[in-house]
C-alpha cells in the first residue's frame, strides 16, 4: 500500500487531507514542522511526501533540499499559499514532482497523487535501460545490431585503407554525418581535418567559395585571399551534406575537381592540388533527381564509387532498446539527470511508433521527456506527443498508407507551431530543405490549415474544507 507524509503546520489541512487520502486507500503518516518531517521521513520512508512551502521552524525548500538528498528519486508535491515567481521557479529546481497553490483545489491534488502512485507501480514494472556497469557515454558512436548497420560497419572496415569517395544516401535524422565520422576517424588519415559543409545552407553565389576559397578581388567585398574548405581539409575528408541541393554550374566544377584533383581558387589562375577524401550525404534518390534533370549523371557516378544506403529508424527497429541505452547515456550527461530505466508503456510506444524524423526525432523526444521527468523512471506523462501522435494517427478498424501518415504528421507539426517552420523542423527532427519539400509534395497552404490554439481551461473548485 503506497505510504504518504503530510508535512503542514495547520491541522485542518493536515486532516482533511489525511480523511481525503484514507478513503482512497492510502496509508498516511503526518508532521507539523521541518524538523519532524526530516525525522519522519527518514524512519518510515514514505512513498511520496506532500510538503508545505512555509512551515513554522524551516523553509519547505530546506526541507524538500534534504529529503532529495536521502532519496533523490522520491517524489514530493509541494502546496504553498504565496505565488511568487522565485519560490516556484526554486522548487522545480530542487525537483520537485508539482507544485499546487492554496486554497488547494481537492480534485487537482487527488489526481497528482494518483499519477505519482501510478508512476510508483509503473516502476516496479519498468525496463531498465541503464545498467551501473553499462560503459559511459562515448560521441559519435553509431548503434545498432540489425544486418543493414552490420553491413554499413563491414563497409567503414573496407574503404579504411583507401580514399575513394563515397555517396550517403538516407532520410533526415539517420546519422549520415555520424556514418561520415566514422569513415573518415577509422581510416589511415584519421589525423588529418575532417570539415562537414551543408550544401543547403549556403547560398550557390558563396558556395564556390566556400569549397575552393577565393583570391583578394574576385567579386565585391573579396577584400583578402580566403582559403576554401577543400584546402582546409588537406589530406582529410570533406563532407558534403544535402549534395542533392547544389546548382548545375557547382555540380560542373565539383565533377571537374573529382575528375583531376585540381582546383583554382575563385578568380585565381594557380592550379591546387588536393587529395582529400570526398564523403556526399543527402536524404533525396539522385537517381530521381538525374531523371528530372536536376543533378548530372556523370557527378553522380563519380560520387558513388562507394555507396551506403542508411535504413529509416522503423526498418530496423530492433535496434531503438540499444539507441535507448546510448542516448538516454547521452542525454543524462548532458542534463546532469539520472534516468535508469522506462516503462514498459512507453517502451511499447516507441516500439510502435514510425519515427518519420528518425534517430533525431527520437533524441529530441527523448531529450524533452528527461527534461521534465523528476525520477530515474521516463513514463508517459514525460511523453505527451509520443501518445498524442500514436492515439491520432492509428485506429483499429483503419489502416492509412506511410504517406498518409506523414503527411498527418507534417501537418501536425505545422498546426502545433502555427506555421513556424524552424520550430516545425525542431519537432519533427528534419532539416527547412526536408520540410519544404514535404509542404510542396503535399500541397500544404498556411491559409487552408487551422491554427491550433489552447483549449480554455475548466474552472477550479476550491473545498470549502480549505
Amino acid at each position: 500500500m503506497t505510504k504518504i507524509l503530510i508535512v503542514d503546520d495547520e491541522q485542518l489541512i493536515r486532516e482533511t487531507l489525511t480523511m481525503i487520502l484514507i478513503e482512497k486507500g492510502y496509508t498516511v503518516i503526518t508532521a507539523e514542522d521541518g524538523t519532524t518531517g526530516i525525522e519522519t521521513f527518514q524512519n518510515e520512508r514514505p512513498d511520496m511526501v506532500i510538503l508545505d512551502i512555509r512551515l513554522p521552524d524551516m523553509n519547505g525548500l530546506d526541507v524538500l533540499k534534504q529529503i532529495k538528498e536521502q532519496d533523490r528519486d522520491i517524489s514530493v508535491i509541494m502546496i504553498t499559499a504565496y505565488h511568487d515567481m522565485e519560490t516556484t521557479i526554486q522548487a522545480m529546481r530542487f525537483q520537485a514532482y508539482e507544485y499546487i497553490h492554496k486554497p488547494i483545489d481537492a480534485y487537482e491534488l487527488e489526481a497528482t497523487v494518483d499519477r505519482v502512485a501510478e508512476n510508483l507501480r509503473a516502476d516496479r514494472r519498468s525496463k531498465t535501460i541503464i545498467l551501473p556497469d553499462n560503459p559511459p557515454y562515448k560521441p559519435d558512436k553509431i548503434v545498432g545490431k540489425s544486418r543493414a548497420i552490420q553491413e554499413i560497419f563491414k563497409i567503414i572496415g573496407l574503404i579504411s585503407e583507401n580514399k575513394a569517395p563515397v555517396l550517403i544516401q538516407g532520410e533526415s535524422g539517420t546519422g549520415k554525418e555520424l556514418i561520415a565520422k566514422a569513415i573518415h576517424y577509422n581510416s589511415v588519415n584519421r589525423s588529418e581535418p575532417f570539415i562537414p559543409i551543408n550544401c543547403s545552407a549556403i547560398v550557390e553565389s558563396l558556395l564556390e567559395s566556400e569549397l575552393f576559397g577565393h583570391e583578394k578581388g574576385a567579386f565585391t567585398g573579396a577584400t583578402q585571399r580566403k582559403i576554401g574548405k577543400i584546402e582546409h581539409a588537406g589530406n582529410g575528408t570533406i563532407l558534403l551534406d544535402e549534395i542533392g541541393e547544389i546548382s548545375p554550374a557547382i555540380q560542373v566544377k565539383l565533377l571537374r575537381f573529382l575528375q583531376e584533383k585540381e582546383f583554382e581558387r575563385v578568380g585565381g589562375v594557380e592550379r591546387i592540388s588536393s587529395n582529400v577524401r570526398v564523403i556526399s550525404a543527402t536524404n533525396k534518390r539522385l537517381s530521381e533527381l538525374i531523371q528530372q534533370d536536376h543533378f548530372r549523371k556523370d557527378l553522380y557516378y563519380r560520387l558513388k564509387v562507394i555507396e551506403i544506403n542508411v535504413p529509416p529508424l522503423r526498418d530496423r527497429k530492433e535496434d531503438i532498446p540499444l539507441l535507448l541505452e546510448h542516448l538516454i547515456n547521452k542525454i543524462n550527461a548532458e542534463l546532469q539527470k539520472n534516468v535508469t530505466r522506462i516503462s514498459n508503456q512507453v517502451m511499447d510506444a516507441i516500439l510502435g511508433y514510425h519515427w518519420p524524423g528518425n534517430i533525431r526525432e527520437l533524441e529530441n523526444m527523448l531529450t524533452r521527456a528527461v527534461v521534465h521527468s523528476s525520477g530515474t523512471v521516463l513514463q508517459r506523462d514525460s511523453f505527451p506527443d509520443l501518445f498524442n501522435l500514436k492515439n491520432g494517427s492509428e485506429t483499429p478498424d483503419k489502416i492509412i498508407s506511410l504517406t498518409q501518415l506523414e503527411k498527418e504528421h507534417v501537418i501536425k507539426a505545422l498546426q502545433h507551431t502555427n506555421w513556424n517552420k524552424g520550430d516545425a523542423c525542431k519537432l519533427l527532427g528534419i532539416s527547412r530543405p526536408t520540410l519544404r519539400d514535404k509542404i510542396k509534395k503535399y500541397d500544404l497552404k498556411k491559409n487552408n490549415l487551422p491554427v491550433c490554439r489552447p483549449k480554455a481551461s475548466r474552472l477550479d473548485v476550491d473545498p470549502s474544507a480549505f
